[in-house]
Order: structure tokens, then C-alpha cells, then sequence
């Protein structure tokens, strides 16, 4: 009876050690997420930008893909195509509505992608 109730307990000991592992405990880390929804996460814009930007633009070059190349975009402030000044807003707005050269992304990336694309391109 001993021996049933020794295994018995370790083997809720077990599952409930793997329940635990399963769900994280949550995070107090409301600053970092309020950073995050502000500012968007280059690291996750630079593999958005490799599935759906890189067909077109160079992130590496200046030199014209399809579109212009990005490197050094932030650096120079202004946009190559037509001049206006880089900021945050105008590269939001540029990725969501594109123009006559640059097919709008707004239906394909959803608003936390394009934040994190922006932050990437900023990087470049």
C-alpha cells in the first residue's frame, strides 16, 4: 500500500511539474509590450521584410531592384523616389497605401507587421 501511494505521488508530482512547464507565468512586463506596440520590433521586420519587401527592394544596396534599395534611407531622411522627409508616420503610410510605383501592403501585413517593418527599414 505504501509502495502505491509513493508511486501515486510522484506521478502527480510529474504531471503537475509538466502542466506547469506548459503555461508560462504571466508576464508583469506591461512596459516592454507598451514599447513594442509603439515602436515595433526590427528583429521581426527584417523577416517580414525578407517575405514580402525583398522581391522588390534591396536591403543591403542603393542600387534599384524593382523598387529603390533602402539602404542608408534613414541616414539620408529623405526618400529617394520623390524626396519627402523619412519618419516614422510617412514610412507607415507609405507601406500601408504605397503609389503609383508601390502597391499599398495594408491588406497583406496587419498593423503590429507594418510597425515592425518601419522599425527594420529604420535599421538599414
Amino acid at each position: 500500500m505504501t509502495r502505491n501511494l509513493a508511486i501515486l505521488g510522484t506521478t502527480v508530482l510529474v504531471i503537475a511539474t509538466a502542466m506547469l512547464a506548459q503555461d508560462p507565468p504571466p508576464q508583469n512586463g506591461t512596459k516592454k509590450a507598451a514599447s513594442h506596440a509603439a515602436g515595433g520590433s526590427a528583429t521581426r521586420g527584417k523577416q517580414i521584410f525578407e517575405q514580402k519587401c525583398a522581391m522588390c527592394h534591396f536591403a543591403d544596396k542603393t542600387e534599384k531592384k524593382i523598387g529603390p534599395g533602402l539602404k542608408g534611407m534613414s541616414k539620408r531622411g529623405t526618400f529617394s523616389v520623390n524626396g519627402n522627409k523619412v519618419t516614422t508616420e510617412s514610412l507607415k503610410t507609405w507601406i500601408e497605401n504605397g503609389d503609383s510605383q508601390m502597391p499599398g501592403m495594408k491588406d497583406l501585413l496587419d498593423a503590429t507587421q507594418i510597425r515592425d517593418v518601419v522599425a527594420y527599414v529604420k535599421t538599414l
